[in-house]
């Protein structure tokens, strides 16, 4: 942090100036704490008052130093020694200004020669103690005084550059670089030494730190827990840092999307190779997180508004008749038992926003009972989610390659073959170049060019065609891969869902269903999201008619059941 010092060497700086006596007024400026520690600051001050003592009738009276305080990214402005020594020359309470370099008052070319040449018209002379005084009688000190800043404004963004550059080739080798450790790790001495031969510092795990870390992604993915109560739960629980501090939110947020986590240490644009040493947690939980985190911000989203409550449809409930979302309200009344305790009994039911508020709007039914409706949508669900577990991932695997990357193979194929006869009907139309000039060829001059150019036509369309189809090849097989994840995401909500707790509940009914949409007398229209429905189509096998009139059958019973 930047920190100033201001001394007074006598009390000539309170009043006129004696005779022959030429009033100074020093500023000494270090950019970096490294600086202070060399004592860069007693440096300048000693060498400038050696320098003040043989010059004829000059006395220092005031010092100003500026710790850690960069001349390139801070403007005049903003620096309070700089805005103090400018009052002082307002009032006439000093006559030169001395500084070690010229560089101390700045290093910014399109603002430090100006404040220069402002102390100059204020009848202040400008000192370096290494460069002499800074004169404007003409203008080639002006163009000498611009182009020193210039050139010192220049030394600044390359040294920015370089520091920069460095810093990003030590995060791609996986070093530390500084600042506060993340949550969950400690910086310690490793033995790594850097070019001036000091032992620097590298990141481990901490061990405690690093369970609660795993705590709060499980808690963020699995059970939909924010941030703000992840942090009312360690506060119930009594979950500490190992520092005795609490896990806060902004620990939480940040936590969510820093890639360390997965090993991979981040700055900037630079990024490091995975680093086992370094990871927390798994690369899928933590770029579900990530999802999470976006998704929490839109509106089209596959994450609960909330997971609170005991409600299991939150945010994806909408009515079948007027496509309002259904808001969830509880009421609650108490009533006297025979004992003559009281009791309070409470109710919560789906209710249509327009219905409710605006009458006109729907005329559909009013509230449904979430109890009812709950238990209807989880019959459904586990209805579809034994269904997934018939399907082995054997059939999965050959059906994917069968309709999917081995048609996008074929039609490659048809390309490329297609592709090599034009060629061959293009070299034969070459071929017969020789036999138009000498007259023994069936086709005129004119002809033979037409058929020409329109093969290379369809050879330069087919080379098109064939970059589209051999990506399209490549994408299709990347997406066997994401495809599989899929299938084994979908076979672990089926193993899970009955076992799991509410909270895990909403979490999987977010991803596995994309809309509720219910109509007046609990008729259902329940729309999948796209994964589940092409799982569905691709893998499935078809139920025949029978067997949906059955299926029908049975969810209507279990809505009677349910009622």
């Amino acid at each position: 942090m930047a920190e100033q010092m201001i001394q007074n060497i006598s009390g000539v700086i309170g009043g006129e100036a004696r005779d022959n006596v030429r009033r100074v007024v020093c500023l000494y400026r270090v950019s970096s704490v490294g600086q202070v520690e060399k004592d860069d600051i007693p440096m300048q001050k000693q060498y400038c008052r050696e320098f003040g003592k043989k010059q004829t009738g000059w006395e220092i009276v005031k010092e100003f130093a500026e710790k850690g305080v960069s001349g390139f990214k801070k403007s005049a402005k903003d620096r309070d020694a700089i805005q103090e020594i400018q009052k002082l020359a307002l009032q006439g309470r000093f006559d030169i200004l001395l500084v070690f370099m010229f560089d101390r008052l700045g290093r910014r070319d399109d603002e430090t020669p100006f404040v220069v040449e402002w102390f100059v018209k204020q009848n202040i002379e400008v000192w370096s103690a290494m460069e002499g005084q800074q004169r404007f009688d003409n203008h080639v000190d002006k163009l000498l005084n611009y182009i020193r800043y210039w050139q010192a404004s220049g030394e600044s963004i390359k040294t920015s550059m370089r520091v920069k550059t460095r810093i990003e080739q030590l995060t791609q080798e996986g070093h530390f670089t500084g600042g506060r450790a993340p949550f969950g790790y400690r910086a310690e001495k490793t033995g790594r030494m850097n070019k001036k031969n000091q032992d620097v510092r590298d990141l481990v795990i901490d061990p405690e730190d690093a369970e609660i870390v795993k705590l709060i992604f499980q808690k963020y993915v699995y059970e939909g827990y924010g941030a703000l109560r992840l942090c009312r739960y360690f506060r119930e629980q009594g979950i500490r840092r190992k520092d005795g501090g609490e896990v806060t939110v902004g620990m939480i947020n940040r936590a969510v999307k820093n890639s360390i986590y997965i090993g991979v240490i981040h700055r900037g644009d630079s990024k490091s190779e995975v680093l086992p040493d370094l990871k927390i947690i798994d690369e899928e939980l933590f770029f579900r997180a990530l999802e999470i985190a976006g998704e929490r911000k839109v509106q089209k989203r596959e994450v609960p508004l909330t997971t609170r409550g005991r409600s299991l449809l939150v945010g994806n409930v909408y009515c079948g008749c007027c496509g309002a979302r259904l808001m969830l309200a509880t009421s609650g009344h108490k009533y006297q038992k025979k004992d003559g305790t009281v009791s309070t009994s409470t109710c919560s039911s789906y209710k249509c926003y327009n219905r409710t508020f605006a009458p006109g709007k729907c005329d559909g039914q009013t509230s449904f009972s979430v109890e009812k409706l709950d238990n209807l949508v989880e019959q459904i669900i586990r209805i579809q989610l034994s269904q997934i577990q018939k399907a082995p991932p054997q059939t999965l695997l050959a059906k994917q390659r069968s309709r999917e990357v081995d048609l996008a193979k074929m039609k490659a194929k048809r390309l490329h073959d297609e592709y090599e006869q034009k060629q061959r009907a293009y070299q034969d139309l070459r071929a017969e170049t020789l036999k138009v000039i000498q007259g023994n060829s069936r086709f005129s001059a004119d002809l033979l060019n037409s058929l020409m150019d329109e093969t290379a036509a369809q050879l330069k369309e087919l080379e098109s065609q064939i970059q589209a189809a051999e990506l399209e090849v490549r994408e299709t097989v990347s997406c066997a891969e994401q495809v599989q994840k899929e299938y084994t995401q979908l076979m672990n909500w089926a193993e899970l869902y009955d076992n799991c707790s509410l909270e895990a509940k909403k979490m999987i009914v977010a991803q596995f269903v994309k809309a509720v949409r219910v109509k007046r007398g609990y008729e259902l229209d329940i729309e999948f999201n796209v994964s589940f429905e092409e799982f569905q189509a691709l893998y499935l096998e078809p139920e025949e008619k029978g067997r949906k009139r059955k299926r029908a059958g049975e969810i209507l019973a279990l809505a009677e059941c349910a009622g």
